[in-house]
């Protein structure tokens, strides 16, 4: 059996008015990600990682910013892109653990239904998804409500 591990990172900032979509949940708060797509940091993460193991770049080379088919798309649509990518390999989906660094909103209630929607798109159980948070305790950027940041791992077993 061959497995593969891949990490992926992702960073936006914070901007008031904007939507805050985290692991694909529309999160309630006064200031939400910018970026090109819906910039859903938990799922870029997610995307990062899955392509990393099966060494296939990163997602800004699969779905470039300056492409205007993915301006303003839900990151949804970009996992599911990703994991066709990855089965198209040959390679099935062990796990993802992923962790969450922003001062708030609180994560924790709404861990559950981001499990769920996750493991939906992917075609896993929810067991098979972690997802994490923590602050920065109120330094640098992410404490000062600026950014956010998202890290997973994922586990790739080829089939």
């Amino acid at each position: 059996m061959k497995i593969k591990i891949g990490f992926g990172f992702d960073v936006h900032q914070l901007k008031d008015g904007h939507p805050f979509i985290v692991g694909g949940v529309d999160l309630a708060h006064h200031r939400g990600a910018f970026g090109h797509s819906d910039a859903d940091v938990l799922l870029h993460a997610i995307c990062d990682a899955l392509l990393g193991a099966a060494n296939l770049r990163d997602i800004g080379f699969h779905f470039q910013n300056t492409d205007p088919r993915w301006a303003g798309i839900s990151s949804m649509v970009l996992l599911k892109e990703t994991v066709k990518l990855i089965k198209d390999k040959g390679f099935a989906i062990g796990n993802i653990d992923a962790s969450l660094c922003l001062e708030a909103p609180k994560i924790n209630p709404h861990i559950p239904e981001m499990q769920q929607r996750i493991a939906e798109a992917m075609g896993l159980s929810v067991e098979d998804i972690s997802i994490k948070a923590t602050t920065n305790e109120q330094m640098g950027f992410i404490g000062r409500e600026e950014g956010v940041v998202a890290y997973a791992v994922c586990l790739l077993e080829k089939v």
